[in-house]
């Protein structure tokens, strides 16, 4: 970091224009979150750049793009940041505000991580949300589009630390008014399915395959009768008796407890898929703590 800067008080400013910019990804939206004109904020950056010596973002169509030096320094400046506002809030007579952006699985967010969050959410962390397949999500993150990332795909490299949330635990169901008999399907294996409709989350049916590999030792050679790219969608379709589907017990945890669904093959050993927690390095520490706090209690309780 420029020692021009960091020898006293009078860089703050425009280091906290800097992060501002990381975190939310534009001019416009750092100003409206410092509560400054936007030529304010780009004058600061410029600052920066001088004084550094080297670019800090790319200016592109879809925002302002942090280079690997901007990673860097907002990693270094972040968590003294946020330590600094929670200790002068401390003075205030509201609650600091803090801003996080997650992106996860439409499914896994909304059944399990908005409860999590709601009491956060209700205390102050102002949190955006954005749903999607686990590559796209991470490009994102990489981009410095979103701090947080629960992802069924481990990054690449080590430019975004991931750690294990949760193991998914599959399971194949179908609604009691199928008559399927969970002792002949432990008997039979597939050949006892035969004349009921598979309801699928995607054309090359991923999560069936997988379990029929696992579960069964033989590859599925069915077409499905239902696609919906939404696992609650399946699972309502199995409860309404349009078939035989594979969800995560997560999912169907009250459907299952109440009889709604059967589980029609009883294993120690189900197909699992593990959930990572994605941080990007210069995500706002105090928020992200909150987050995973609550995220690590919500995952327990479904153990």
């Amino acid at each position: 970091m420029s020692d021009q800067i960091s020898d006293g008080l009078e860089g703050l400013p425009l280091w906290r224009s800097f992060l501002a910019v990381h975190r939310f990804g534009s001019v416009s939206a750092a100003a409206r979150v410092l509560g400054v004109a936007q030529p304010t904020v780009s004058a600061h950056l410029q600052t920066l750049e001088r004084l550094e010596g080297e670019t800090l973002f790319v200016r592109t169509a879809r925002g302002m793009l942090p280079t690997a030096r901007a990673d860097l320094l907002a990693g270094r400046l972040g968590g003294p940041f946020d330590r600094l506002a929670e200790v002068l809030s401390g003075e205030a007579t509201r609650p600091v505000e803090h801003r996080i952006r997650i992106g996860g699985a439409a499914e896994f967010t909304a059944s399990v991580v908005m409860p999590a969050l709601a009491p956060a959410i209700a205390g102050g962390l102002r949190v955006h949300v954005t749903t999607g397949l686990a590559d796209d999500l991470l490009d994102d993150a990489g981009a410095g589009r979103l701090d947080l990332v629960i992802s069924s795909v481990r990054p690449r490299g080590r430019s975004l630390p991931a750690v294990g949330l949760i193991d998914e635990e599959f399971a194949l169901v179908a609604s009691p008014g199928l008559q399927l008999d969970p002792a002949d399907v432990a008997e039979r294996g597939p050949d006892a399915l035969t004349a009921h409709p598979l309801l699928a989350y995607a054309h090359d049916v991923p999560i069936l395959r997988r379990y029929w590999r696992h579960t069964f030792g033989m590859r599925l050679d069915r077409e499905p009768a239902l696609i919906a790219p939404d696992l609650r969608a399946l699972a309502a379709a199995a409860v309404a008796g349009a078939g035989v589907t594979v969800l995560p017990t997560y999912l169907i945890r009250s459907e299952l407890a109440d009889g709604r669904l059967r589980m029609l093959v009883v294993t120690d050993d189900p197909p699992i898929n593990t959930l990572f927690l994605v941080r990007r390095p210069s995500a706002p520490a105090a928020a992200s703590r909150i987050v995973e706090d609550a995220l690590r209690q919500a995952v327990a309780r479904l153990d």
